[in-house]
C-alpha cells in the first residue's frame, strides 16, 4: 500500500515494475495455495502502461473449478501482500471464454491481459 513519508505529507506510490514483480511472486504462491489455478494475469492501466499514483491492480485468475458464485470467489484469495489495492476476478475456462468474447469489457480482457503464470500441464496425470 502507499506509505506516507515521515517528514512530509507526500504519498509514495510503488513503481509499476515493482507491482508487477510482486504480482509474479504472489501468483507463484497462489498456484500452490490454489491447485485449481490454470493461469493468472493482469489487465487495465498496469497492462496498458498508463499506471499512475492511485491506480489499483486488475487481476484475473482462471481456475479449473469453482464451487461458489463468481461474486464470492475472490474472497478466498489473500491479496494483502500486494503493494496496491487489487480487483481480482476469478473465472472458470468456460466463463472466461464467455466473458472475453462479449462487448467492450471482453475486448479489453482479450487485448490487455498479460499472463504472469500458467500451470504446467505436462506433469499432470
Amino acid at each position: 500500500m502507499p506509505v506516507r513519508s515521515l517528514t512530509s505529507s507526500v504519498l509514495v506510490w510503488p513503481r509499476r515494475d515493482d507491482v508487477v514483480a510482486a504480482l509474479k511472486h504472489w501468483a507463484g504462491r497462489a498456484v500452490h495455495l490454489h491447485p485449481e489455478v490454470v493461469r493468472i494475469g493482469y489487465f487495465g492501466s498496469c497492462a496498458r502502461g498508463d499506471w499512475s499514483v492511485g491506480s489499483d491492480l486488475d487481476v484475473v485468475a482462471i481456475v479449473d473449478r469453482a464451487p461458489v458464485r463468481v461474486a464470492e470467489r475472490s474472497l478466498g484469495w489473500d491479496t494483502a501482500t500486494l503493494p496496491v489495492p487489487v480487483d481480482l476476478l476469478v473465472y472458470t475456462p468456460d466463463e472466461w471464454a464467455a466473458v472475453s468474447s462479449r462487448g467492450r469489457f471482453g475486448a479489453t480482457l482479450t487485448s490487455e491481459t498479460v499472463w504472469v503464470t500458467e500451470r504446467d500441464r505436462r506433469h499432470e496425470a
